[in-house]
């Protein structure tokens, strides 16, 4: 769920701006990253606090 609900996110967005995504999901470290490589957007930070995965990504054309 949260690919899905970053992707939602992203797409009010434009170029240049950055989202932060916490969730409990810890395979989002894995997930979120990957769709940012398909899409051509950039991960500023991937990282597991706790329970929190944490992943910040900088939106691209």
């Amino acid at each position: 769920m949260p690919v899905i609900r970053t992707q939602e996110q992203v797409s009010a967005l434009t170029s240049g701006q950055v989202l932060e995504v916490v969730c409990t999901d810890p395979g989002a470290l894995v997930d979120i990253p990957a769709w940012c490589r398909i899409h051509g957007h950039k991960v500023l930070f991937a990282e597991n606090q706790g329970n929190q995965s944490i992943v910040r990504l900088q939106v691209c054309d």
